[in-house]
């Protein structure tokens, strides 16, 4: 294989990303020149549909100019609910969590479908998503809302139709975190996991829902950047970079021959030790399609002349980059043609993108999704009757690197205020102080009923010390928990407890609906909350 055949070959297992809401020059020489196939877009990346659509097609054109035989992989993080990409102009559907509340699989299949019409009105041909990590760590800081549920056929069933939805829409899909991210305590993107389970247990629970969707027609999965000694026996090898994991258990055992694709390799538990470049070598070598560099061009450009470098010395034989590139051309083949492609600058934007129909939707599974866990007769409240209500909360942060710092504004109080006028709303900052949280009981004596919002609430913060503040006026509390349903075991006994499982403002605005008795929602919390 000579150099430039070598080098466009591997350029075909890179996905990597970029600054800006058109092309940067950057993008368009890695596509021009070391033909990278594969594109990833974050918040960064995203203004307007008609924007998006732009920058898809420019980015398509920029490969067709360039010669690639096949179209970019472009592909982002569409999970919905508390990580999603899409913004302004596009239909907010509900995220895992929330639809595994609705104990009912067949809305992960429309919502599944919604989002991939979505998608590939705007160009997107490849959503990473679903997540089917098992969430049976109440701790885990990570995955969480991302996760349909504690059980595996939970999981398994919700991923399933999901990842179904999205095929009959024309997109590709991926399963994530292999081989499971869901019983953990640390964040990948900040430091490197183990879970320390036998390989039984990890084929009873976390492998589930893999092997049930693998045997359903899955596109891609990614790994994990988690340490399982159970399969990998050099200490602190992720799954990412560990042959045993990737090809032993993934391809050999479950027989899985679609395309494997990394995580970010910026991520700490991956740039912190063995390197980012080094790591998309050994990535290969375990038996990874798909390297993703998300962020840094000298990274990128630096990962491909690495892995070049370790063909052209024998260190990967070509075999592993020609069985790689023929995986990813046949998932190309079967969901992306040039001819299918529109090129043109300022083509329309398809009219599924933010319909009503999608709308429709969305607020029908939120109606089914929203948790009235408790209710100690206290709901629902009466707007314009007199009764005084206090909305308060913190302003939102994001806990999770992989949520989009843009949409972490908290809209609790103007929910509530749609409906109650009258509403007061304190909002307060986070972590609230002690004399905030003291100034808040006392103004929240002159009210009939507090509402509060709680995001993610740990043992003694600031927020269980507010709601216990709050508790202690003897006013009647409500909280609404915006994010993790666990909260409820970190609180002392409210009048009421309603989850959302995440913050955009559909869901908030169901959860007040049902605080006041415009709507019935019938949600089901799909995880336990441990006594504390």
């Amino acid at each position: 294989m000579n150099s430039t055949e070598l080098r466009k070959k591997v350029g075909q297992l890179l996905v990597v990303g970029f600054k800006g809401t058109t092309a940067s020059e950057e993008i368009k020489e890695l596509i021009r020149e070391q033909h990278v196939g594969g594109i990833i877009l974050f918040g960064r990346n995203i203004g307007s549909p008609q924007e998006i659509l732009n920058l898809t097609s420019e980015l398509q054109l920029e490969a067709k100019k360039a010669g690639h035989e096949r179209p970019l992989f472009i592909c982002l993080d569409q999970e919905n609910g508390v990580v999603r990409r899409l913004g302004e102009g596009t239909t907010i559907l509900p995220g895992a969590m929330l639809l595994g509340a609705t104990h009912q699989p067949e809305n992960a299949y429309q919502v599944g479908l919604a989002t991939g019409k979505e998608l590939k009105a705007l160009g997107i041909n490849w959503n990473l998503a679903p997540v089917v990590d098992v969430n049976n760590n109440p701790e885990n800081p990570v995955i969480g809302v991302r996760s349909y549920g504690e059980t595996a056929e939970k999981v398994s069933a919700f991923g399933r139709m999901a990842m179904k939805g999205m095929q009959a829409a024309g997109v590709m899909t991926t399963l994530k975190h292999f081989p499971g991210h869901g019983d953990t305590n640390v964040d990948s993107h900040l430091d490197l996991p183990v879970i320390s389970h036998s390989i039984e247990r990890l084929r009873e629970i976390e492998l589930v829902p893999f092997i049930e969707s693998i045997r359903e027609g899955a596109d891609t999965i990614m790994s994990a950047h988690v340490y399982f000694p159970a399969i990998e026996d050099a200490p602190g090898v992720p799954a990412t970079l560990s042959k045993k994991v990737i090809t032993g258990l993934l391809r050999e055992q479950l027989g899985f021959d679609g395309v494997v694709t990394t995580d970010c390799m910026e991520m700490n538990a991956i740039a912190n030790t063995i390197g980012t470049a080094a790591g998309g070598v050994e990535a290969i070598k375990a038996g990874a399609d798909l390297v993703m560099v998300s962020h840094l061009h000298h990274l990128q450009k630096d990962t491909i002349n690495r892995i070049v470098a370790a063909v052209e010395a024998g260190e990967i034989d070509e075999s592993v980059i020609d069985a790689a590139v023929t995986r990813v051309e046949r998932l190309k083949d079967k969901y992306i043609h040039w001819d299918e492609l529109n090129l043109e600058s300022d083509a329309p934007v398809p009219a599924v993108v933010g319909c009503e129909e999608h709308e429709q939707l969305a607020d029908e599974i939120y109606k089914q999704g929203v948790t009235i866990v408790k209710n100690k007769g206290m709901l629902p409240l009466q707007p314009n009757s007199g009764q005084k209500v206090l909305v308060v909360y913190s302003e939102n942060t994001y806990t999770m690197q992989v949520e989009d710092k843009r949409y972490s504004s908290m809209h609790l109080g103007q929910a509530v205020r749609k409906i109650d006028e009258n509403a007061d709303v304190l909002e307060l900052s986070n972590p609230a102080t002690e004399e905030e949280i003291k100034a808040a009981a006392q103004k929240a004596r002159d009210y009939d009923a507090i509402i509060v919002g709680t995001l993610t609430v740990k043992q003694e913060d600031a927020q269980a010390k507010l709601v216990e503040s709050l508790n202690e006026t003897g006013v009647p509390v409500v909280v609404v928990a915006i994010r993790s349903p666990y909260d409820l075991a970190y609180l002392p006994d409210v009048a009421a407890y309603i989850c959302t499982y995440e913050f955009p403002y559909p869901a908030l605005k169901m959860a007040a609906k049902a605080i006041y008795g415009l709507e019935q929602v019938t949600g089901q919390l799909p995880v336990t909350i441990p006594d504390k």
